[in-house]
This record gives C-alpha cells, structure tokens and sequence, in this order.
C-alpha cells in the first residue's frame, strides 16, 4: 500500500499548479543542496507539508541512502529525480512538476539494480502519478546533469567501455542485467536456479530472438566460476557480455554474424557462495581451498554423475548404447548440489551444442574423458569415439591464445607446451563426476575445460591482461560451434520428427533431434556416412564430404518415410530410457530456497514469508513507519 497523496492540479492539464496559501521558499535540504534550481514549496507533491516533515520521512531517509545501497548505481541521477518530488521546483509560487519521459528513461536503466537487491521501484517515482508530460510545461530535473556529462565527452568514442574490476555477486548481476537492457533487443538475463545459499544463478544471452530457441540456430554456453575460488572466468564472462553488446551496437560485422547466427548462454558464476567466501581472503591470495566448494561443501565438479563408467561397462557389448545415458536411480541416494541440479535441468531444457567450463590454477585446455578407462589408473589417455573432434576444439581456444601456443617451458602451463597447450583430462589427472564427460554422455552437448592461468584469485590490476589473452581465443570458440553438419528430419509431409538419432559411420555417438526436427552434429573436415532414424521411421543414409577450409556447418536434411508400426527390435529412444520414466530431477524446482534456513511447514505452521532483506535495517529508526513499499509482493 501506498501512503495517501493529495495530488494538486490532477485535472489540469498543466505541470505547474499552486497549493492554497503557499509560497515559494528556500531549498534547504541537505541532499538537495545541488538541484539546478533555488526555490520550492510546501506541501510537496507528496503532500509533505514542510522541510521537518520531509527530513523524516522514508523517502527522504531512501533518498539520502540509495547510493549506498545501489553501490553507485544510477547517482546522482536517481536522487536528483526524488529531489524533484521532495522539492519540487518553484516559480512565481507556482511549482512546476518534473517531466514524464525523464522519469521513464531513468526507471528503464536503473530498474536493474533495484532488482539486483530484491527492492520494488519507489512508489514516488512513478512516472504517470508524479510526473508530467513536456506539452504540460514540465522542467528537466537531470538537464544540467547531462549538460556536464556531455562536455566531457571525449570527440572520438570508445569501442568498448569495460572496467576490468572484480565483481561482487550483486555488483554482478546489476552488470549482468544493465547489460541486457542496453542491448534488450538482442539480450536478456534469466536465472537457472538457485545456489544452496539462495543466490540466483544468474546467465546472460545473446540472440536475434532472445528467450527462443530458433530453427538452425545452434546453442552454445560457457560457465564461469564452478569453483568459488577460481574467479578469472567469471570475469571473462562479465567482459565478455560487455563486449558483445558493445560490440554489436556498433557494428562490428564479426560479432554481429555471431550473434546473429548463434545462441549464446553466458553463466559467469555457478558456484556464488564459495566465490563470496574466497572473496573474504582477497585478490592475490592464491587460495586452493577457501570457496572451492559450495555453501555444502561440494566439490561441483566431482557432483555430476558418474556416467563414464557406464560407458566402460557396455563398451564390450555391441549394441549397447554409448550416448544419451540415464541417470542412474543409484545416484539421488547421495548428496547431490542444487547447484548441480540446476545446470542439469538447464541442460535437458536447451539443445546446446558445445560448451566450455572455465577454471584456474593452470594454464591449459583439456577435453574428455576426465576419468581414466582404467579406474586405477591416475594419468591415463582415455579417448571418446570423437577424439579428433575434440583435439580440434581444444586446439582452437590454444592456438588463439598467446600464452597457451607459447612453445617456452619456464612459464605458466609450460609443462603441456609438447602437446601443444592441449590434453585429455583422464591423462593429465583421473576424476569421476565431471561436468564434461555428463555434458557429453548424457545430452548432445561437447564441452572442454578451460585453465585459465596458474592464479586462481589474481590481483585487480592483473584483469585486463587476462582479458587480452583469452578475448580472441573465447570469440574463436565461440565459432567452432558452426562446424560439422546440421539439418532437419522430417517425415514426407514436412513434419518434424523429434527424438531421431543421427549417426556416423564409424564414431559410436549420435545425436538426437531438438523439437523442430533440427540437428547440429560436430565433425572435423573429412568424408562420412551419415544416417538418420527414428521409432516407426525407414532409416536414410546419406555419403557426406567436408572440405578442409570449411567453416560453417554442412546442411543435411533427411526426409524418413513412415512404417506404419513400430519395429519390436528396434533401439529404443533416448528420451524413452531418460526422460518417461520416474526421474527426480524432472520433480526439482531450480527456484526454491535451499539453505538450511529455508521455511518449512511443520506441525501445522506455515512457512515465513516475511523475512526481511539485509537493507531493511537502514529504515529501524522509521518505527511503525517503515517503507512497506519498497518490499517486491511474494
């Protein structure tokens, strides 16, 4: 509820009224000491009827506090505008009320911060109660603001403004989502879930039609920050963003054919309670322990589950499938991370089709498998059936990268330059519950994982030259993603047939069709046999060459003719196995509040949902008087 406002001259169709009796005074609040302006009157246009009154309200109180609270976001700007509310201008004792469209401009780019703390937009700076439009006679309370801001300007503009700084988890999201509103027609942010301790995970995209997956658009995701303590990623990501959006309005014709070819998912941080823990240590603490782990103390990357096994136990059986595994029943019987639940969710929710994982404490790129083919074997080559495939995707994000295709040994990762930057995981060190090898084992999507450098926690001022290394390296892999073969299955009618599996003649891995029938398979240059089947469907095969200097995926269709029954013996579905049966994960809510702390209804109680948030305390001295109204409705 909102306080009760007498709104002078509501039926005029003027922006300049008197009250009854009142004259033009002084302004002499303190934090409207700088407003382009001298005079206003009381009772204001909350019908505040003086500076006492004023001092001590909310709004005032909120006023005087939101730098603080928005950490510099949106100021002075945002306090000039309540200024114009809570002092309004006045002319030959008339007061002029502040401008409609200067209003909704400002509530636009700042609404982002005010949800990054969990506040509601002040009800006073609602642009159509308090505010008139420029025919009504309104004035400019951000004019002379803009007028400074504008002289100066540099003559030549920036490419690309970044600020290569550490990010606080809120300072994140408010980049994060400032980000996507200068660029909202081709940008947007969502949250996969939430961390143990309640923080949105929050992910940035990119696309011509944000919010969709579109026909022949391929998808792709990097994740930042799966160990808290491991931060360079997570300000890649946070760079990255920026400079795509940048970018793209500028027009630079690489990042625009990007954009508007692919479907980017940018995750800076997974883990955002152990990156607020190592962030207690400080940069230049080479931690190895603090923030590693979740809130729960898992270990992310070792939560997944343990799918590459599997694939050794059927890889003796000739029929056995080696792709799409389910998950088995045996691993909800462990702690599993919400963390972890969420990306998995996320990933059965979008067909994505290649990924990196970004980490630190080494600088070198490795691709699957991460566990070792003999379980006791620590430092094993364990090879997928698309080795070549995944040889060729590391080798793109090193050879971009300066350091990395360094043939000099005396350095960071020199011990991985005989193998040119690159190496399968299993073979560098064995580990189970890896986020790569479920990536691949359990959906269509190839992931490689992303050491970024042998400090995990490095100075501020050592930031853009990470940024300067990987920038290239990240852009490069991006575009990988467009290499292979990609179509559309459909039946003779044009119908498209979800679920059909595409495979390569001697590589044991297919993949299956998103919902519109469409396909992205990845292949390095070379001749193939390609097949295309599905339950109650002929199979087409189909001879397919990719040249050497090609670039951009191969277009294949396949047109698959009707049986009429479906074939007693014929392979079952993936999404027969994983997806029909009784999984926990289909019955998980990314969303909910999953520290120990969460409410729950017990013996009859009903759970709280009036918890306060943290800045709740700036208004104790309010009493009974708090501002109810900046609590977002649950």
């Amino acid at each position: 509820p909102y306080p009760p406002v007498q709104m002078y001259g509501r039926r005029k169709m003027s922006a300049t009224f008197s009250a009854p009796q009142s004259k033009c005074v002084d302004i002499t609040l303190g934090s409207c000491g700088d407003v382009p302006y001298t005079k206003t009157m009381y009772p204001n246009l909350l019908d505040q009827k003086s500076r006492e009154v004023v001092e001590f309200s909310s709004e005032y109180i909120l006023m005087s506090v939101l730098h603080n609270l928005l950490q510099g976001e949106c100021n002075p700007d945002l306090r000039l505008l309540s200024c114009s509310i809570l002092a309004p201008q006045c002319e030959k004792d008339k007061m002029i009320k502040p401008c409609r469209h200067v209003c909704e401009n400002l509530r636009k780019n700042c609404l982002p911060a005010f949800d990054t703390i969990d506040m509601a937009w002040p009800y006073f700076l609602d642009c159509d109660r308090f505010f008139a439009g420029e025919e009504e006679g309104c004035f400019d309370p951000l004019a002379k603001l803009r007028e400074l801001a504008e002289e100066d300007l540099l003559v030549e503009v920036p490419t690309t403004l970044i600020q290569f700084t550490h990010h606080s988890y809120s300072k994140m999201v408010s980049i994060l989502k400032k980000t996507a509103s200068r660029c909202s027609h081709i940008a947007r942010t969502y949250s996969i879930g939430r961390s143990f301790e309640g923080r949105d995970l929050s992910v940035i995209e990119f696309s011509t039609n944000p919010g969709h997956h579109d026909l022949m658009k391929p998808e792709f995701k990097y994740i930042g920050n799966m160990h808290g303590n491991e931060v360079v990623g997570k300000e890649l990501l946070i760079y990255l963003a920026q400079y795509l959006c940048s970018e793209y309005l500028l027009g630079n014709p690489r990042i625009q054919t990007l954009i508007n070819n692919t479907r980017i998912h940018l995750l800076p941080s997974l883990n955002p309670d152990g990156y607020e823990l190592a962030a207690e240590e400080g940069a230049g603490y080479n931690g190895w322990i603090n923030g590693r782990q979740t809130a729960q103390n898992l270990d992310l990357n070792r939560n997944f589950p343990d799918l590459t096994s599997e694939v050794y136990n059927r890889a003796g059986l000739r029929w056995a499938r080696l792709d799409h595994i389910p998950i088995p029943q045996s691993y909800w019987e462990g702690k599993v991370a919400p963390e972890t639940k969420a990306v998995m969710k996320w990933m059965r929710a979008i067909p994505f089709v290649l990924s990196a994982s970004l980490h630190g404490g080494e600088l070198v790129v490795t691709y699957p498998y991460d566990f070792s083919r003999h379980p006791l074997e620590e430092k094993m080559f364990s090879p997928t059936p698309d080795e070549q495939m995944f040889r060729l995707l590391a080798k793109a994000y090193a050879g971009a990268h300066p350091i990395i295709s360094d043939k000099s040994e005396g350095r960071c990762g020199g011990n991985f330059v005989k193998q040119g930057g690159i190496i399968n995981g299993a073979q560098w060190y064995s580990f189970t519950g890896g986020m790569a090898d479920f990536n691949y084992l359990h959906t269509n999507c190839f992931e490689i994982t992303l050491e970024l450098g042998c400090e995990k926690f490095p100075l501020e001022e050592e930031l853009y030259l990470a940024w300067h290394e990987n920038k290239e390296s990240l852009l490069t892999f991006m575009e990988m993603v467009h290499r292979g073969i990609k179509g559309i299955v459909s039946d003779k009618f044009g119908n498209p047939i979800k679920n059909a599996r595409i495979s390569v003649k001697g590589i044991r891995h297919d993949v299956i069709t998103a919902a519109g029938g469409d396909y992205w398979r990845l292949l390095p240059p070379g001749t193939y046999i390609i097949s295309a089947h599905a339950i109650g469907y002929s199979k087409v095969m189909k001879r397919v060459t990719l040249p050497a200097k090609m670039k951009r995926a191969g277009r294949v269709n396949f047109v698959l003719r009707s049986l009429g029954t479906k074939p007693k013996n014929f392979l079952r579905g993936p999404t027969e196995d994983i997806y029909e049966r009784y999984d926990p994960l289909e019955h998980f809510d990314p969303h909910a509040q999953h520290a120990q702390s969460e409410p729950r209804e017990e013996r009859g109680q009903p759970a709280r949902h009036n918890e306060k948030p943290w800045w709740w305390s700036y208004f104790s001295s309010l009493g009974q008087h708090k501002p109810l109204w900046l609590l977002k409705q649950r």
